[in-house]
């Protein structure tokens, strides 16, 4: 059947009408065409005995084209109450039927009997309500194929919910006009649900993160709101950041910084691939390369400065702890006797300086170096051991890396470490070594700063190094100090002693696309629901969730025109941009 629509032209209203309204409607019994699309309306007719909070958002966050209508009638209580009494009576007669017959108990009419009774108990106590509740579904597509397809697509997702649904066969005028804004109901097809499952339908769940102050994270993907939020405004300011590897951790991580600079906070970074070197060299902040051949060098044993307030004999002994967890990375294993030893040599070395635990005042006495440890460890008995071990750092292949007096100046608001040219063995070494040299330098004067560690499973690899960036994650907060750590490898991070411990010193978790293997160990860690997990392995690049405490954000990461061209890392976009200045 085919319904030519009237062209009217009495008034400016009736203009925008005719604009608005299709030629004519084609009208056949599994499907409407509109124009150039055809569309069909679904409705649901049974749903399981408990519904969980957010089933609907699989449907409504589906990217194709659809509408949705969810009508919901008040019933009467009295009369309500009167229906379930009379079903009530029913059930009893069928359970009393078959126990005189000597049947088996049947489950089903007993757990119907049972969840009558307590929904009669919560209505007349009025901590329930009943409804008849409505939902259509009108999918459009460009094809009849591409329609039945899609149909097929919702009513599967529904259908692994135990929500059944079909299409308004013969009924799909009345059912496309029922899913228009205009609030008429021409279906009338109801099922009746009490308040706790007739809620769930309610499309809008997510929390919002919304503030006065802070930086914006994103936009929240179920309402559209703006995700504003001040870290230092919690009880610490870390972060963690979880993702696979091309899912935009980085970039997020950038367009924070950007966001960050701006708010007044200065930003150090320990750079593991050269990510981070565009965003500093456009904002005139400081890259400082860590390589073997690199003229930027820090020397491990450099004495700290002595903040405010602080004994000088306390800095001394926790900068021998800070340098001995440093030694046993680069020497590897040692016995319980070789530690003794180790402790001794550093000492002594110190002492070689005239720098011991009494001095109040280290900044002016120059520092020794490796090799002057190395060489009292040789002359030490049974530490030619350990000192052979040190040689390659000393005056081996790796010389040029920790055996030089330090030349880093980090003035600068943003300043990026950069260890993407150093081999994988020494980079856990070398993110320790920078680490303690930004530890010492952010205690020596309060400041806000964030410090940001990319690519952190590497540390979380070696029980030293792990336990030194947990330490990090707890004093931080004393100090004015954001600690971000960032990984893809969630299995090797969360593996560690150390990991889980960083996770719940961390106020703040960022969760973007994840590898299906890791989905079971995050919805452990951060108790994610079936919905969350689904975001988690549906996400595209920059989507995910947000996570504040017991508030979850579904999270869509957003820069601007200019933020975008400045982060970015995609060879695509880089391959364009370098055209275009050539041009």
């Amino acid at each position: 059947m085919k319904i030519e629509i009237p062209q009217p032209f009495n008034s400016k209203e009736e203009d925008v009408k005719n604009v608005i309204a299709p030629a004519a409607l084609e009208v056949n019994p599994n499907y409407l065409r509109l124009g150039d699309i055809v569309s069909k309306t679904l409705f649901v007719f049974t749903y399981p005995r408990y519904l969980s909070t957010g089933w609907f958002d699989s449907i409504i966050n589906l990217p194709n084209l659809l509408d949705v209508s969810v009508f919901v009638h008040p019933v009467d209580t009295t009369t309500a109450l009167k229906q379930l009494r009379k079903k009530v009576t029913q059930i009893e007669s069928q359970l009393s039927e078959r126990d005189d017959k000597g049947l088996v108990r049947d489950p089903v009419l007993e757990t119907a009997y049972q969840d009558i009774e307590n929904l009669r108990d919560q209505l007349q106590q009025a901590q329930e309500k009943l409804f008849n509740v409505g939902v259509y579904v009108t999918i459009y597509a460009k094809t009849v194929d591409e329609l039945n397809k899609l149909e097929e697509q919702v009513i599967s997702i529904l259908d692994s919910q135990m929500v059944y649904a079909k299409p308004a066969i013969f009924q799909h005028i009345e059912g496309f006009i029922s899913t228009m804004p205009t609030g008429q109901d021409k279906l009338a097809i109801y099922t009746p649900l009490n308040t706790n499952p007739a809620s769930s339908l309610f499309p809008f769940v997510s929390t919002d993160l919304t503030s006065d102050t802070g930086v914006l994270y994103g936009i929240n993907r179920f309402n559209n709101s703006l995700v504003i939020f001040d870290r230092f405004s919690l009880e610490n300011a870390n972060q963690v950041v979880f993702a696979k590897a091309g899912a935009g951790k980085s970039y997020a991580t950038k367009l924070e910084i950007l966001r960050s600079l701006m708010m007044g906070i200065d930003i150090m970074v320990i750079d593991p691939e050269n990510e981070y070197q565009r965003l500093a060299e456009a904002v005139g902040g400081s890259v400082l390369k860590i390589s073997l051949t690199s003229k930027t060098s820090i020397n491990p044993l450099d004495i700290p400065i002595v903040p405010k307030g602080e004994d000088p004999a306390d800095v001394f002994k926790s900068h021998i702890l800070n340098l001995a967890g440093l030694l046993k990375l680069m020497v590897g294993q040692i016995t319980p006797e070789e530690d003794a030893l180790l402790d001794r040599a550093i000492t002594e070395t110190y002492a070689s300086r005239g720098i011991t635990a009494d001095v109040e005042d280290f900044s002016k006495i120059e520092p020794p170096l490796l090799e002057d440890l190395q060489t009292v460890l040789e002359n030490i008995e049974g530490g030619q051991s350990l000192a052979s071990r040190l040689y390659k750092f000393t005056k081996g292949t790796y010389a040029g890396f920790a055996n030089k007096p330090t030349n880093v100046d980090i003035k600068n608001r943003l300043v990026v470490f950069s260890i993407r040219d150093l081999e994988e063995e020494l980079r856990p070494i070398a993110v320790y070594i920078v680490l303690n040299f930004v530890w010492n330098l952010i205690r020596s004067e309060l400041k806000k700063r964030i410090l940001i560690i990319d690519e952190a499973w590497w540390m979380m690899k070696y029980p030293d190094s792990a336990s030194f960036l947990f330490s990090l994650a707890k004093r931080c907060r004393k100090y004015y100090l954001g600690l971000t750590t960032i990984t893809q490898n969630v299995e090797d991070f969360l593996n560690s002693q150390y990991g889980q411990p960083i996770i719940t010193n961390s106020s703040l978790q960022l969760l973007l696309k994840q590898a299906p293997s890791a989905i079971g160990v995050l919805e452990k860690t951060f108790s994610l629901s079936e919905i969350e997990k689904g975001l988690l392995s549906q996400a595209d690049v920059g989507e995910g969730l947000f996570l504040v405490g017991l508030k979850h954000v579904a999270l869509k990461i957003v820069a601007s025109y200019f933020e975008d061209k400045t982060i970015t890392t995609n060879p695509e976009q880089l391959l364009e941009m370098e055209q275009e200045k050539s041009s």
